[in-house]
């Protein structure tokens, strides 16, 4: 697993969290590649948007100070959850490539569930006729997808809403995050 380079800011909290004693500031934050939730501390004097772009990697960091550590879910404020939403969906356009090949390549996690199965709204028929389908040929792109599978829920929002319980929920398989 690579180090993050970049991420983007969910929600900047000047006083840090409302219930704890430290006054610090903390930006709650997603690493672009690994899709990491993370808690970042910005240098003093420094204000952070949510929906920022922040340089975290080993150079010299102009606006965070550093890295606190991973963030909790339970953590997560509401703003935040927003945040996070709206950077997967835009995540899984822009790498849609990526994910179409999850569907190319996705396998039985063990004899009686499929990695498919775990995407909401996959059953085990869309999962029969996606696995028929590809064998046929690979996918090329969702609306591929969508166009040789009769009746399938849009593919990625399926995927949207796999990253978002991963990164929100305990769950036993991931599929996208770390």
């Amino acid at each position: 697993m690579k180090k993050e380079e970049y991420a983007i800011v969910l929600e900047y909290l000047p006083n840090g969290y409302p219930l704890e004693r430290k006054m610090m500031p903390i930006a709650q934050a997603i690493g672009e590649k690994n899709l990491t939730l993370l808690e970042l501390v910005p240098r003093r004097g420094i204000t952070l948007e949510p929906g920022e772009r922040v340089y975290i990697g080993d150079g010299k960091r102009d606006k965070i100070y550093y890295i606190l550590g991973r963030l909790k879910r339970e953590k997560l404020t509401e703003t935040a959850k927003e945040q996070l939403a709206e950077f997967i969906s835009k995540i899984v356009k822009e790498r849609e490539k990526e994910f179409v090949e999850f569907f190319n390549k996705a396998e039985a996690i063990n004899k009686r569930v499929h990695q498919l199965e775990l995407l909401p709204g996959l059953g085990k028929k869309h999962t029969k006729e996606i696995l028929e389908k590809r064998q046929e040929k690979p996918f090329e792109s969702f609306e591929d997808m969508r166009n040789r599978i009769h009746n399938l829920p849009h593919p990625e929002k399926a995927v949207e809403k796999r990253i978002f319980q991963e990164l929100t929920n305990i769950e036993r398989y991931k599929l996208f995050t770390q």
